[in-house]
């Protein structure tokens, strides 16, 4: 949750700036293990700052609940500012390279006085980083492409965050009464999974009162240069909006105010582009519109989602270029979920009981399988016990549950039980977890044959990636989605802000190709089963409608499938 996430994100900075100074290692490790205690509370932290029982948490002692309060009442960690002000300021962003940390960093700044990641890359670059003890040439390497990973990045938002920012934004635009309306748009409107800016378009009654306002509400608004999507559009745009930005944020944020309301729906249509959309598109920009589904209308098209106007659009067979129906009230089944049988934080009932709560009708259950050691990964000693919870949980509570795993998939493509053990099971995702470095052919090779397994039912998020922090392995996953649609697996989305993998892009290929989905949540508690609506998102942005995603079948179609893929 983002409200957990700005508790979590101060206290591991603390941890790392008091390694990087050299501080008392069991300080360090009493932040660090607090970092851990707090991501593993499933209640609302701010309500437990509120009622006190933060500070009757094991782990928490009285340092971190300094921190927490002082985030809580001021909205900033005095204790952090302090170490920022004592360390140079590009310190904090090399902390971010994955494979360096606190104390290599310390030992190249004490030594060669580097202090920031562009000081880094040439130092690099010059081929000097290889040679000092504890480096070598493959760690230097990896610097490299972590460093070129953060530089194409740095302005990047995920859109879990994206949406929180625009939502914090909106509530102070609700309360601006100079407003006549206004909308969000750009790449947030289409629901692209990682954003460099985020967009407004205003129709105002006096532009002047409204700059007054938002000043008056902490929005600090100044005249910018219009990042315009598609450039023969300039002259067009210039003459109807003007172009405000917000200051004082990490992120792109823009503002345009219209000089003409009746412009709104164009406006609202070129702005939320994408630009090679809108190019295909071939808008008539003479022409009136008093809604956007005018615009389509005049085209004689239907009208197209938001999600939906990218170039992708249109390599999708005609057949299928219908808008995405796909909503949360289609859902029956709720997938790929874990437990504290393994590295959840909530019992089963208490997951199949938030399920129910949200009109989900069964559920499968799926801990990771022995292999994850480092997910406390189910033992077949602790199938069985889950198996018997299963029975005691099942049907008791309005909702069935199915005995699931997910099964990490081994080097050689082998599921990570015997055949004989996996008929236990009622359901089987197959995912990766390990050995990220393998050749595409090998990744590949190893991918197709968990999938060729007659007891798997889904690959889980396909190509492993983490965005903005970790590409996927090198894999052919054209040669993946026909893998599976041969051989009747259903492709995930996982919903997870961090995974929304399958990549979009690769959706209209797999749906061409008949391909079924899961849209997962990936959920680790009760919290997390609302994630799921980011996956809707990218869903709809491959058109997907719910015939085509495997937890929307009804529970007697469900049970019908799992029949048919055991014969």
């Amino acid at each position: 949750m983002e409200e957990k996430s700005k508790y979590t994100n101060a206290l591991e900075q603390i941890a790392d700036l008091l390694e990087f100074k050299g501080e008392n290692p069991f300080k360090i490790n009493a932040f660090r293990n607090g970092v851990n205690v707090l991501r593993s509370q499933t209640s609302d932290i701010e309500s437990m700052i509120k009622d006190g029982s933060i500070k009757n948490v094991k782990g928490i002692g009285k340092g971190i609940q300094s921190v927490i309060y002082d985030i809580y009442e001021n909205g900033f960690s005095s204790d952090l500012e302090q170490l920022n002000q004592e360390i140079p300021t590009g310190i904090l962003t090399m902390l971010e390279i994955r494979g360096l940390g606190p104390k290599k960093i310390k030992s190249i700044y004490s030594e060669f006085g580097i202090s920031s990641i562009d000081e880094l890359d040439a130092f690099c670059k010059q081929d000097k980083l290889k040679s000092i003890k504890g480096f070598g040439e493959k760690t230097q390497t990896l610097i490299l492409k972590e460093i070129e990973r953060i530089n194409s990045t740095k302005n990047m938002m995920l859109i879990d965050s994206a949406i929180h920012l625009t939502k914090e934004i909106s509530n102070i635009l609700d309360k601006i009464k100079s407003i006549i309306k206004y909308s969000i748009t750009g790449q947030v409107r289409r629901s692209l999974e990682v954003v460099d800016k985020i967009e407004f378009i205003l129709s105002v009654i006096d532009q002047e009162k409204f700059l007054s306002e938002c000043n008056a509400n902490g929005l600090i608004l100044s005249k910018a240069v219009m990042p315009v999507l598609i450039a023969e559009q300039n002259n067009y745009l210039k003459d109807k909006v003007e172009c405000y930005k917000l200051d004082d944020f990490s992120a792109e944020i823009y503002f345009y105010i219209l000089k003409d309301e009746q412009a709104f729906p164009l406006i609202l249509f070129i702005t939320t582009g994408s630009d090679e959309f809108i190019k295909e598109f071939e808008l008539d920009k003479s022409a009136s519109f008093k809604k956007e589904e005018d615009i389509f209308s005049k085209k004689g098209d239907g009208f197209i989602i938001p999600e939906m106007r990218e170039i992708q659009y249109y390599q999708l067979d005609k057949s299928k270029r219908k808008n995405s129906a796909i909503e949360q009230n289609n859902f029956k089944g709720f997938f790929h979920f874990h437990t504290n049988f393994s590295d959840g934080k909530n019992t089963l009932q208490e997951m199949v009981n938030a399920c129910r709560d949200k009109g989900f009708q069964y559920a499968v259950v799926c801990d990771h399988s022995k292999s994850a050691f480092y997910a406390n990964g189910l033992t077949e000693e602790k199938v069985f016990l889950q198996k018997k919870e299963i029975a005691d949980v099942s049907g008791k509570f309005g909702i069935k549950v199915f005995h699931g795993i997910e099964s990490d998939i081994l080097k050689e493509g082998e599921l990570d039980y015997d055949e004989d053990f996996l008929n236990n099971f009622d359901f089987v995702v197959a995912s990766i977890h390990s050995r990220f470095q393998m050749s595409e052919n090998e990744m590949t090779a190893r991918i197709i044959k968990a999938v060729e397994n007659p007891h798997t039912n889904i690959l889980g998020h396909p190509t492993g990636r983490l965005l903005l922090r970790r590409d996927g392995y090198k894999i052919d996953i054209i040669k993946i989605i026909d893998a599976c649609v041969a051989n009747k697996v259903a492709i995930e989305i996982n919903s997870h802000p961090q995974r929304l993998d399958l990549d979009w892009r690769n959706i209209y290929y797999a749906r061409n190709k008949g391909c079924m989905f899961s849209i997962n949540p990936d959920a680790h508690s009760v919290h997390e089963i609302d994630l799921i609506k980011y996956g809707i998102s990218i869903a709809r942005k491959g058109g997907i409608q719910p015939d085509e995603v495997l937890n929307c079948l009804p529970i007697n179609e469900f049970q019908d499938y799992l029949k048919e893929r055991e014969k």
